[in-house]
């Protein structure tokens, strides 16, 4: 079970980052995962009072704050609309409704789990996160940071740059709310694609091939699939995980150049 001493509501960033340079605090949104755990903290930060909670649209970008939960993901309009629907896509199997509506975005992100479907779907479009020490990051070097105990810094919000990319996005599960055995998202812009993998089962990572007219869709998607590792797990093997990639990557291109996908 779960346990912390100590409970603060803060009244701005400073004073969470600040709380948050003590191993023994920790930042806390919907404690999905959490709760489940046999961790013990002195002091548990909640961020909620500060605003975070809402997708701003501009002409340039989404802002989504850190507080935001995988339900305002998965019924956003504007996000859905620009991004054909990937982000309801990539939360609707996510246990239930009710676990949706409280588990956060930021706690997504910031932790970068490698079952993650949330963060596979950012790596592959235009997205940073905001950091209260450290700025605005690109999102894929974000994740290539490894998780320590010794990174404390306070992730605000996750911006998606309207680049004019479109996306698409599957998984591969043994159930319906099971964790994904693989995630692939792929985005579009140009003659440029950006592939990303998650779930592998390690973290998602993207890669970025580039169609010069010479090579089918099924090259592209091999080339792109072929860029990552893969691991075997009690779900898959490594080698059914690859195999998974190169066909689902190429489907999501099918997808998104309009071609009726094929029965391989």
């Amino acid at each position: 079970m779960f346990r912390a001493e100590d409970y603060v509501k803060v009244e701005d960033l400073d004073e969470a980052y600040e709380l948050c340079q003590k191993r023994s605090s920790l930042i806390v949104g919907g404690m999905a995962w959490l709760k489940m755990s046999s961790v013990t903290k002195r002091v548990i930060i909640d961020l909620s009072g500060l605003g975070l909670d809402t997708i701003e649209e501009t002409d340039q970008e989404f802002r989504i704050g850190c507080m935001c939960t995988l339900r305002q993901l998965e019924t956003h309009p504007g996000l859905n609309q620009y991004f054909n629907g990937i982000f309801k896509e990539c939360t609707r199997h996510i246990v239930g409704v009710q676990l949706r509506n409280v588990a956060t975005v930021g706690g997504s992100i910031y932790a970068r789990f490698g079952f993650s479907d949330v963060l596979t779907c950012m790596m592959a479009l235009d997205s940073y996160v905001e950091l209260h020490h450290g700025g605005v990051i690109p999102m894929a070097e974000f994740a290539a940071r490894p998780v320590s105990r010794d990174d404390r810094d306070v992730l605000v919000r996750i911006i998606i740059r309207k680049d004019g990319r479109k996306a698409a996005y599957t998984t591969q599960r043994n159930s319906q709310t099971d964790f994904p055995l693989i995630a692939c998202c792929v985005s579009r812009l140009g003659d440029h694609w950006y592939v990303a993998v998650g779930a592998r089962p390690g973290k998602a990572k993207v890669t970025q091939v580039t169609d010069d007219g010479n090579e089918s869709l099924a090259d592209l998607a091999r080339e792109a699939a072929d860029a990552f590792n893969y691991g075997s797990n009690n779900r898959g093997s490594g080698e059914y995980r690859h195999q998974l990639a190169r066909v689902y990557v190429r489907r999501l291109m099918e997808r998104l150049t309009g071609r009726s996908v094929s029965k391989a």
